[in-house]
């Protein structure tokens, strides 16, 4: 399976702090924004990733990730022009999905939770068209929203409906078999100029082949486009970190966790940053997860 991450867009709502860079670039407590959904990516499994991002910003997370061989990946980039709705991102990558089954993650989400790698890991095996999640919100009326029937089984989607059919919450992340390049590329702009994600989901919930899949309570979703919600995704992993003693959307160790990466080579970015408590961190998992040495054995006498 291949992995999209898509951080264009302009970052209007939060301005001025995005008329210096990208919204996906922003600190969410002690690291990029983009390492949450990256690293979402990479607990399903996915080692091959294309960033897509406006032109001009490309450097700056080439900058941070390289070409992903630290990592144990490979991450490749690819410029978005303007923003044309979230469904673009089948179109610029195309050649990157290459007819595989792909996942989409919005570069502005955040996910986390004990359940969340066996959810993800089971969705991708049973893949047989498009799944989407859903995880229930107190003001649906903001999201994409699905409406379901007794058994779970996918009725309808909705983008922002007035009068919302349920509280089930679309987030953004998507997985894809290799049509959703045919799918995207015949789709035409919506009112608002933009080709939509809804509209992708909904030919393969005509097409009989589009399953949700609900986040339970142990899985906590963050939508981060405003600044409040920045502050409030920040005070969450500051919480988690303090209390639980994880650190959500750590790559390094997510990519020692998937073995992308040896400890040894875990041990060796963490040094990198070893001034930092961040540093720090990665550098204990990597000593963690090392096995213990043998056991000495003597001769008897």
């Amino acid at each position: 399976m291949k992995g999209i991450v898509l951080a264009g867009g302009n970052g209007t709502r939060l301005q001025p702090l995005t008329l210096v860079g990208s919204k996906q670039l922003a600190p969410v407590y002690d690291k990029p924004m983009v390492y949450y959904p990256l690293s979402v990516l990479m607990l399903a499994g996915i080692d091959e990733v294309l960033l897509i991002t406006r032109p001009a910003e490309i450097e700056l997370f080439r900058r941070l990730f390289g070409c992903g061989g630290r990592l144990g990946m490979r991450i490749d980039y690819a410029g978005q022009e303007e923003p044309r709705g979230i469904a673009d991102a089948f179109r610029i990558g195309a050649d990157h999905i290459a007819g595989e089954d792909c996942a989409l993650v919005l570069g502005d989400n955040l996910f986390h939770g004990a359940e969340l790698p066996a959810v993800l890991r089971k969705s991708a095996r049973e893949l047989r068209g498009c799944v989407l999640f859903g995880q229930q919100v107190a003001e649906p009326q903001r999201f994409g929203v699905a409406e379901v029937d007794s058994k779970g089984r996918l009725l309808s989607i909705e983008e922002k409906p007035e009068r919302p059919r349920s509280h089930l919450a679309i987030p953004g992340l998507y997985f894809f078999d290799g049509t959703v390049t045919d799918i995207a590329r015949a789709l035409r702009p919506s009112a608002r100029g933009e080709l939509e994600i809804t509209d992708v989901l909904r030919a393969y919930l005509a097409q009989g082949r589009a399953d949700l899949v609900r986040l339970g309570a142990g899985v906590t979703w963050l939508d981060v486009g405003t600044h409040e919600s920045l502050l409030d995704a920040g005070r969450f992993v500051r919480d988690v970190q303090r209390r639980q003693g994880t650190h959500p959307g750590c790559v390094e160790e997510v990519a020692l966790r998937m073995g992308f990466i040896s400890a040894d080579a875990c041990y060796a970015l963490g040094a990198e940053m070893g001034d930092s408590p961040y540093g720090q961190y990665v550098m204990e998992r990597a000593r963690a997860h090392r096995p213990a040495p043998a056991p000495a054995v003597f001769p008897e006498e």
